[in-house]
């Protein structure tokens, strides 16, 4: 089955993805943000380049979710086609860096392939203030991420605390400012243990 690991730029999805590959065997699906073409030019020039990369990363989705196997175990999808939709490309529309034309394309092709893709079973969902996720970004240390706006993050937060609170299958919520996978090991265990269960209740 699918599990959906959603959350903000900088909340830590590839790092607890990584950490359930190695201890619960997962399969990890990790997002193609080094891929995108089209990343760097968009942090410089948002108006120019926000449709092409969400289109971009619209595309890889139903790439990924056309292929996939949801019966070949426990699959992590990192961020999901939802998200892109409804979060990231609907706050590009409302900042105006989408024009209305390019939002009804973009509409249109995820609402014609959507209906035939596999769906997740359920969600976990990384919760971080800006400020943790601005700490995360600067961190990891991405050239292009450090353009990114503390405006924009919190743009971004409001709308995944909206979105989550009307998904209609499982979510798991995991507190990313209070929890530290990577230098606390009871942090990590805990939440392991707490995520295999969750994902158990869903079988």
């Amino acid at each position: 089955m699918i599990i959906g690991v959603c959350g903000n730029i900088g909340a830590g999805k590839s790092t607890i993805i990584e950490i359930m590959e190695k201890h619960l065997n997962y399969v990890p699906v990790y997002e193609t943000v080094e891929e995108n073409p089209y990343l760097e030019d968009f942090y410089k020039n948002m108006r120019k380049w926000a449709f092409h990369s969400q289109l971009f990363f619209l595309i890889k989705r139903f790439d990924f979710l056309k292929r996939v196997d949801p019966s070949k175990g426990v699959i992590l999808e990192d961020r999901t086609i939802e998200e892109d939709v409804n979060i990231f490309a609907k706050n590009l529309h409302d900042m105006g860096y989408i024009s209305d034309k390019d939002w009804k394309t973009y509409l249109d092709l995820f609402r014609t392939f959507s209906d035939h893709l596999p769906k997740p079973r359920g969600l976990i969902y990384l919760e971080a203030s800006t400020e943790t996720l601005k700490e995360h970004v600067r961190r990891r240390g991405r050239a292009f991420e450090s353009k990114i706006s503390e405006g924009y993050l919190e743009r971004l937060n409001i709308l995944y605390k909206t979105w989550i609170f009307k998904i209609e299958i499982p979510v798991f919520r995991i507190d990313c400012n209070s929890l530290d996978f990577v230098f606390r090991e009871k942090d990590r265990d805990e939440t392991l243990q707490k995520v295999a269960n969750f994902v158990n209740s869903l079988e």
